[in-house]
């Protein structure tokens, strides 16, 4: 299939969750009546970032343009049917809010959490700071030896269904005239100053007057058709579904242990994950696992920390690719300050999913109106790599 036009005003590479909530709130954008199309490699999305997240959303982040953004997620879920105009075909979206409890086993630790819970106070978070003894008391199941304290938000944190989110975003995209094609961009024509064409894999050429960067792990190679860099790498990241002989009585927060393993409820099941040990860059395709790590690495973390699991049957496995920002683990959203109208929307290190709603709905302004309206993302711009200046979050996991 060809494109239906020579020209649009917006092309986006990539159709998952990135390259859909653009193309959607651009639909949203008041006066804004361009040419939209997506260019979307894999349409079964089989092994996008998005198909394969845990689907989980918190407010416990250090930096406050993650708070806010993060808060703007939890607000969308939540009113997700009145966002996409009320339509009753639209589901509802359930926020299971069993919160995150991330575990500090140092003072220093500790103290970040102190001052991280302060800072998400500021803006209104539910998350509080609790002593080894209040953990205990709320949840039992714990062994709490090594643990000095935690945060905690049962507020408007916890997972949800992305899939469905994602799903609508794409279907209200089209329904408001939004153009997806299958296929695969591979070069762009460009001046010193914009990128004029875009050529696919088809052979087909069209012109543009924006290009989105919405290309997951391959953002790094779509940057290099303008003649771009970005440190966007794909890392793998292992996911695991689990039975327990003896269940908790209670619900699960999503527990970040001091090792960096996390576990949560998960249905009538428990799900856990983390990254490997030894952490480099893989290949787009390479989804192999590592199949001893449950039994060698996640397994005894787990029994550990909950002394309940050390009877546990493993379910299911899987294993996602972040796409890993090597400067900071953080978004990069806006345009290319040399290169106008590329656009960047990358870099998420596993934060994509919750951040989606608020940055597709930022990029999508900046595009039509040539500014942020509704939240200032100015923090996530393109400069910072340029001129290697981290931004700096504390809570990445």
């Amino acid at each position: 299939m060809a494109p239906v036009h020579d020209s649009y005003d917006v092309v986006i590479v990539g159709g998952a969750i990135y390259g859909s909530s653009v193309a959607w709130w651009l639909t949203q954008m008041a006066g804004f009546t361009g040419r939209i199309l997506v260019v979307e490699r894999d349409p079964s999305y089989e092994r996008a970032g998005t198909s394969l997240t845990n689907s989980c959303i918190r407010q416990q982040f250090s930096n406050k343009a993650n708070i806010s953004v993060s808060q703007f997620g939890a607000e969308f879920i939540r009113n997700f049917r009145d966002f996409m105009g009320g339509d009753p075909e639209v589901p509802a979206l359930t926020l299971q809010s069993y919160g995150y409890l991330y575990l500090a086993d140092t003072p220093e630790f500790a103290q970040d959490l102190k001052d991280s819970q302060k800072v998400q106070a500021s803006l209104g978070a539910g998350t509080r700071y609790m002593t080894a003894a209040e953990i205990a008391a709320d949840y039992p199941f714990y062994q709490l030896d090594d643990i000095l304290g935690a945060n905690h938000n049962l507020v408007n944190e916890g997972y949800f269904d992305g899939g469905t989110m994602f799903d609508w975003f794409k279907r209200m995209a089209r329904k408001n005239g939004v153009e997806y094609l299958t296929d695969e961009v591979v070069a762009m024509t460009c001046t010193r100053t914009r990128v004029e064409r875009v050529m696919l894999k088809s052979g087909a050429e069209v012109a543009c007057d924006v290009v989105v960067n919405a290309s997951g792990t391959r953002g790094a190679l779509t940057a290099r058709m303008a003649n771009l860099d970005i440190p966007i790498e794909p890392r793998r990241r292992y996911t695991y579904i689990f039975d327990a002989a003896h269940p908790l009585d209670r619900d699960l927060p999503l527990t970040i242990d001091p090792s960096g393993v996390h576990m949560r409820t998960d249905g009538r099941y428990y799900l856990a994950g983390g990254p490997p040990d030894e952490d480099p860059a893989v290949d787009f395709d390479d989804f192999d696992a590592d199949h001893s790590l449950w039994e060698a690495k996640f397994w005894p973390i787990i029994a550990n920390r909950i002394p309940q699991f050390e009877e546990i049957k493993l379910i299911n496995m899987w294993v996602g690719h972040y796409d890993y920002n090597t400067l900071d683990q953080n978004a990069i959203v806006g345009p290319h300050p040399e290169m106008s109208n590329f656009m960047f929307v990358n870099g998420f290190s596993g934060h994509g999913l919750q951040q989606s709603p608020a940055l597709g709905r930022g990029l999508a302004e900046r595009i039509a109106y040539g500014e942020y309206r509704s939240l200032d993302l100015t923090p996530f711009a393109v400069d910072r790599v340029l001129s290697g200046e981290k931004f700096l979050e504390k809570a990445v996991i």
